[in-house]
């Protein structure tokens, strides 16, 4: 089996299991053409380093590196022959930067501002500020919430299908939120069009995701929320990055339940990944502090 037969067959496994991979298939794509040209039959570790360093970023080496590692460790298990390149060759560590957490008077602020939208009396107030609060207190991605349909909201919650990782999940709603949602189903129901979107502009279709971070922007700007020197801006994500820490804060003190609430949240929230959700554990000093405590406790513990 050829290199290029392998990557067709890595792709197809985790495409199956509900990977995208649009960007790993373009990695491991060059990759084997890489290798063909080299007149290599097997994953060498200095063939995918000397791949990898061709390409222009450190991040984007670390990037390549990673993707032909997770490739590798499929293909060995078919032929040993096949060597697992070392992960970190390049020295790059990937920084996300500290998300901007929105109180909720900057929150009430915004969605305040939403229903003063115009024209007045028209769907379009209330459809922003529905969308924004199901953000809130959700903490849904932007691009899973447009992609609702009508159908979508059932008696025992949103089904979320087709998300980020081509997965689909069901999302309980508080009471409050239920109700707020039928509120706008009943003004939504007026409305003309032949989409079946749940939230739709002023002529019946879905919106695009361009077109809601602009207005979300333009609602920030209006109600005065600025970033102190050198911080992020608020931006349209931070809804799903304050409903994140504010569970972890949330979260109980002993440790099984801890672990237990991290792994609930992290399903909650869609994420691929538990390390995704632990990423949050360092967004506000309140949950550093946490940590810290908890640490300190776990070590006078052990050494008592």
């Amino acid at each position: 089996m050829t290199i290029i037969d392998l990557i067709n067959s890595y792709l197809q496994i985790r495409r199956a299991t509900g990977y995208d991979l649009r960007h790993a298939a373009s990695l491991l794509a060059s990759f084997g053409r890489y290798c063909l040209e080299a007149g290599e039959s097997r994953i060498g570790a200095s063939t995918v380093v000397a791949w990898a360093a061709l390409a222009r970023s450190p991040g984007e080496r670390s990037r390549r590196l990673k993707a032909v590692i997770r490739f590798a460790r499929y293909a060995k298990t078919i032929d040993s022959q096949h060597q697992i390149p070392p992960d970190g060759v390049f020295g790059y560590l990937k920084r996300r930067r500290v998300p901007y957490i929105l109180s909720p008077l900057e929150i009430d602020k915004i969605i305040e501002q939403a229903l003063r939208l115009g024209p007045a009396e028209s769907l379009r107030p209330h459809t922003y500020a529905t969308l924004f609060s199901l953000l809130a207190v959700t903490g849904l991605r932007v691009g899973e919430v447009l992609a609702l349909r009508l159908s979508d909201f059932t008696a025992d919650g949103l089904v979320v299908r087709n998300t980020k990782f081509r997965k689909t999940r069901l999302v309980p709603l508080h009471p409050t939120t239920v109700s707020g949602l039928e509120r706008y189903l009943a003004r939504r129901r007026r409305v003309q069009g032949r989409d079946d979107c749940f939230f739709v502009s002023l002529r019946g279709h879905g919106f695009r995701y361009e077109t809601v971070r602009s207005v979300f922007q333009s609602l920030v700007n209006a109600a005065g929320i600025t970033s102190g020197a050198g911080c992020r801006r608020p931006g349209i994500h931070s809804f799903r990055h304050t409903f994140a820490v504010r569970a972890l804060e949330a979260c109980p003190r002993d440790r099984d339940q801890i672990g237990r609430h991290i792994l609930a949240l992290s399903t909650y929230l869609g994420h691929a990944h538990v390390a995704d959700t632990y990423w949050y554990l360092e967004a506000t000093p309140q949950l550093l502090t946490d940590v810290l405590q908890a640490w300190e406790a776990y070590v006078k513990g052990e050494s008592e």
